[in-house]
């Protein structure tokens, strides 16, 4: 396993993506993931799988210092009160404490510093460990960093090769935030892309792999793959004994029609 390091924390680069699944289906995948290497587990309220997900950890033969375990409030929880029942709710179907927990999407109408109070509150009590958001802006990054009383670990965002995030990762990297991916192979379409295929062949490896070891190797970016199938799961993590170099990298960010050079030189390209 790789590490992407913020605020001082190891995060494991790669996590495991939960969603859609639930009950058996979801404590099985987490399970086999688990055996597989992962230690990064994300999951959330509106998931309705937090039992698999604690249940799975529970079950397996890694110590659970070992895995790092992501959760969500959502967005209908996220004033001061609700945030505190409910993330305690999260905890006790989890079965455990959490390591970091996330804002899911920016409120409509609670204010952001309201819910990260809440957050703060809950660090203090020790049933969370670390804070973060999921689909913020960086002008909503920047309101909860200064909101909070502790570092905002994670931003977690869609990314992949065909969906740019450029002024976000660049937020990012300047202030030593993360930006986790979601639905990293953009839900199976990075599967039959002839830039992918072709860079994949040269290694050996599957477009899926190649867009996953894009996103890797980008400096403070971690994806999170779902996958249900033992093969899948299996096939997500093999992404460890091959590098892209740099023209490759820039190949594939050039399916999103080109970055900032700006952000290319930030991340050595």
């Amino acid at each position: 396993m790789e590490y992407v390091t913020a605020a001082g924390v190891d995060v494991p680069v790669l996590g495991f993506g939960t969603w859609p699944m639930k009950g058996d289906t979801c404590r099985t995948a987490v399970q086999h993931a688990l055996q597989t290497g992962y230690r990064h587990i994300d999951t959330a309220q509106m998931y309705d799988n937090e039992d698999a997900v604690g249940q799975a950890i529970a079950d397996s033969e890694v110590p659970r210092d070992e895995v790092f375990l992501v959760t969500k409030v959502q967005r209908q929880n996220l004033a001061h009160d609700d945030v505190l029942r409910t993330v305690e709710e999260s905890a006790q179907r989890l079965g455990t404490d959490i390591d970091l927990l996330l804002i899911h999407a920016p409120s409509r109408s609670v204010p952001i510093e309201e819910s990260v109070s809440a957050m703060n509150e809950l660090q203090d009590q020790g049933t969370v460990e670390h804070i973060g958001v999921s689909n913020f802006s960086v002008e909503q990054m920047r309101r909860a960093m200064t909101a909070s009383e502790t570092p905002i670990l994670t931003n977690q965002v869609e990314y992949h090769p065909f969906e740019s995030q450029s002024e976000v990762l660049e937020f990012c990297i300047e202030n030593d935030i993360i930006l986790t991916a979601y639905s990293p192979l953009d839900r199976g379409r990075v599967v039959g892309n002839e830039v992918l295929e072709e860079i994949g062949e040269e290694h050996g490896k599957t477009a899926s792999q190649v867009a996953l070891r894009w996103l890797i190797q980008q400096e403070m970016v971690a994806a999170i793959p779902k996958a249900s199938s033992q093969t899948h799961i299996e096939a997500n993590f093999d992404v460890f004994d091959f590098e892209l170099d740099g023209d490759e990298m820039e190949r594939i960010f050039d399916l999103q029609g080109g970055l900032l050079s700006r952000l290319r030189s930030l991340l050595g390209l």
